[in-house]
């Protein structure tokens, strides 16, 4: 024969039940969750793609389930203030910004969502953070601050006999202008006149190489986006005319440069993207410092058929 229940009884039944659905749903917590994450990238180049592959594969090994909404403004200003908008709108969780513009974009679009950087030169000095040592608000990150200086120690020992060099860079990017001091840095300690060749959008750059010709022994091309995903037509005008290029990164290496000494940007995607886990599990961006790649992750990339255009001896590497 059953008992009926008391309102006491009720009572602390219903508290019972709602005290373990409540504990069901904190033993799931984060674990069940999908994060949502935007990615903005500035255009399409083998630096900035690597950097988004390195990044993804940081998320797929964290073991998270994440859901990625990839977009690309293709080096449209106004595209990354448009899609950056569409993100922020979306709710994301966090977003990833390749490349310095995509990053502005974000960063002006929200001051609450998590937004992790990459492939960025000086987040200080692009007014993305207070410091790149305590960045302080919501955006950090990792930067493909180039060893600039020893890049022109290859420049000078692949072409002992240079005495000018070309520096090639777009006056639109915040990033290339901190690379282009250094340069001029860099050409001084070692006895070299450097003179600034810029471009202010990619229909320029093959007008202005072509303006270098006769007038420089070299051209260095730092980690500039614009020249990057223009480097074939870069290449297509110096190889002809002998002018060889000594590049930021190993990409624009593949697409016709004749060296470099730089980094990984796979693996500088792959350290953002372990950034964004640490941030995703509860970490505040604004103490996470920015990060960088050591000297021992630098690689020395070379292109053969271009040595052989321009007339350069790359045995002179081995010794």
């Amino acid at each position: 024969m059953t008992k009926c229940m008391t309102r006491r009884d009720a009572i602390a039944l219903f508290g019972g039940l709602t005290a373990f659905t409540l504990a069901g749903c904190g033993s799931s917590g984060s674990s069940d969750k999908t994060y949502k994450i935007g990615v903005l990238q500035l255009t399409e180049h083998d630096a900035l793609d690597a950097a988004n592959k390195g990044f993804v594969s940081a998320l797929k090994k964290s073991g998270l389930k994440y859901k990625i909404d990839q977009q690309n403004a293709q080096n449209d200003q106004s595209a990354c203030q448009t899609i950056a908008t569409k993100l922020v709108n979306d709710g994301d969780d966090l977003i990833l910004a390749i490349a310095t513009p995509a990053a502005q974009a974000v960063a002006g679009a929200t001051s609450d969502i998590p937004v992790v950087g990459t492939a960025i030169t000086d987040f200080a000095a692009s007014g993305l953070v207070k410091s790149n040592k305590k960045p302080g608000g919501n955006v950090t990150g990792t930067s493909d601050l180039t060893p600039v200086d020893d890049q022109f120690g290859l420049l000078v020992k692949l072409l002992p006999n240079a005495k000018t060099v070309g520096v090639l860079y777009c006056t639109a990017e915040s990033n290339s202008d901190v690379q282009v001091k250094l340069a001029l840095k860099a050409a001084k300690k070692r006895g070299l006149k450097a003179v600034r060749y810029s471009v202010s959008s990619s229909n320029e750059i093959q007008q202005v190489v072509e303006s270098m010709v006769g007038k420089v022994d070299a051209c260095y091309a730092p980690t500039d986006n614009t020249i990057a995903a223009g480097m074939s037509t870069v290449s297509m005008v110096a190889n002809e005319n002998k002018l060889p290029v000594i590049c930021g990164e190993k990409g624009m290496v593949d697409n016709g440069g004749l060296a470099t000494y730089g980094i990984d940007y796979t693996k500088l995607g792959y350290k953002a993207g372990q950034m964004a886990v640490k941030i995703l599990k509860g970490k505040n961006p604004g103490d996470m410092p920015i990060e960088y790649l050591s000297a021992k992750e630098c690689t020395l990339a070379t292109n053969e058929k271009t040595a052989k255009a321009v007339g350069v001896d790359l045995s002179v590497l081995k010794s």
